[in-house]
């Protein structure tokens, strides 16, 4: 072998190398793609439904499966919707400080460096994302454009949440519904995607009526209830002993992802403001 086809066979293995390297660094394509596979994710990720919600027990993978539909559609490169470019989304947590910890931190670990194009943070520095707040990352599209994601939380106020025009919202965890019905206004025009992923643990909220029980008969509503057993990744002795330490209503709620009645009434559907009204005062003839 001479000189030049030894540095040839250098180079070819430098670039293999790290083929490999990013291959093994791509969550993203790895996801749902082994031996144990979350059905249940794959059912969300496959509906074509554009006002979606998972409903799941703490650990169930609904927050991982809401970051992966972000970064899909980020990217392009979505597997079962139909895909654009210079994608406009938000992302909205409940605070800042658990956007660190939770959405924003799982949306990074599917998002490879080579593809971010540019970070601003709200707190902390662009080039340690991980352990800052960002206010936005730009993203690189397949289609040759660059896609947006801002991170909310709902403690900025309805009024935050005004006067974008997105393709997509996806509220990890429940929001105020003044929040939620602000940012189905964003998608209208776009004719966007709202998707949530929250456990419920608020009880029979807005949510209850307005998404899980459907009460204006929205046919672009869809849901899905995961709970631990669901979850391929979950031990099940561990699954045993967690729910042997939970309380009936907690049990509902933060294993099996259900609405639980929290006041302890017989008929958990009650609602004074519907179900009661003035006393009825008859004449009595004489």
């Amino acid at each position: 072998m001479d000189e030049i086809d030894r540095s040839k066979a250098v180079d070819f293995l430098k670039i293999g190398g790290e083929l490999e390297k990013r291959r093994r660094e791509d969550r993203l394509a790895r996801y749902n793609t082994g031996k144990l596979v979350h059905e249940k994710q794959l059912a969300f990720h496959k509906c074509t439904r554009r006002n979606r919600w998972v409903f799941g027990g703490n650990r169930s993978g609904k927050t991982e499966c809401g970051a992966v539909e972000v970064v899909w559609m980020l990217r392009g490169n979505h597997p079962h919707r139909q895909n654009r470019r210079d994608v406009k989304g938000w992302a909205v947590s409940l605070t800042q400080k658990v956007q660190r910890e939770v959405s924003q931190a799982k949306i990074l670990d599917y998002l490879r460096p080579d593809w971010i194009e540019s970070v601003v943070m709200d707190s902390g520095r662009a080039s340690s994302p991980k352990t800052g707040i960002i206010d936005t990352i730009a993203v690189k599209n397949v289609f040759g454009g660059i896609s947006t994601l801002c991170f909310k939380s709902c403690e900025m106020g309805r009024e935050k949440f005004q006067g974008a025009s997105l393709d997509f919202v996806w509220f990890d965890e429940e929001p105020p519904e003044d929040i939620y019905d602000e940012c189905c206004m964003r998608v209208i025009d776009r004719k966007g995607d709202v998707f949530g992923t929250m456990t419920p643990l608020k009880g029979m909220t807005y949510v209850y009526d307005r998404i899980y029980m459907n009460s204006a008969r929205d046919p672009e509503i869809w849901h899905e209830t995961m709970e631990w057993a669901d979850n391929p990744y979950l031990d099940e002795g561990e699954i045993a002993r967690a729910s042997s330490c939970l309380d009936e209503a907690s049990l509902e709620s933060r294993r099996y992802g259900k609405f639980a009645a929290r006041s302890g009434l017989v008929y958990p559907e009650f609602d004074e403001s519907v179900h009661v009204i003035e006393p009825v005062v008859r004449a009595i003839k004489v």
